[in-house]
């Protein structure tokens, strides 16, 4: 079994930053493609941001150039950099991780979401 806890959500006014983490724990092998979603009230869930295990990353065209997303791989632990926020960025975040278990299948996980709300 996988774990997923994600950290660094909160409260920040329009403009300001937050940094997203998730770090994945259990007998894992190893860990493919990273991603974190975001889901905002009244509408669908949308892909943020994607990093490769070799470190190829794609954002949304929304997030492009304010956000960054890496990863440590001696950690199982994707980040999220989230720079500039805007009021329309309130959501909650999901981290998600496609996962090789030792001696098992890979499958995607997810973690509980973390909230992110932006206002003045």
């Amino acid at each position: 079994q996988v774990q997923l806890v994600e950290s660094g959500g909160g409260l920040v006014q329009p403009g300001g930053s937050l940094r997203l983490s998730c770090a994945a724990s259990g007998t894992i092998h190893s860990i493919y493609t990273m991603r974190w979603f975001r889901l905002a009230p009244g509408k669908q869930r949308e892909l943020v941001a994607a990093i490769t295990k070799d470190g190829d990353t794609d954002y949304s065209d929304s997030v492009k150039g304010r956000f960054t997303i890496s990863r440590d791989n001696a950690k199982n632990t994707v980040y999220l950099q989230m720079n500039n926020l805007h009021l329309d960025e309130t959501a909650v975040y999901y981290c998600n991780q496609y996962v090789q278990l030792l001696g098992g299948p890979r499958y995607d996980t997810w973690g509980q979401g973390i909230q992110v709300t932006v206002s003045s």
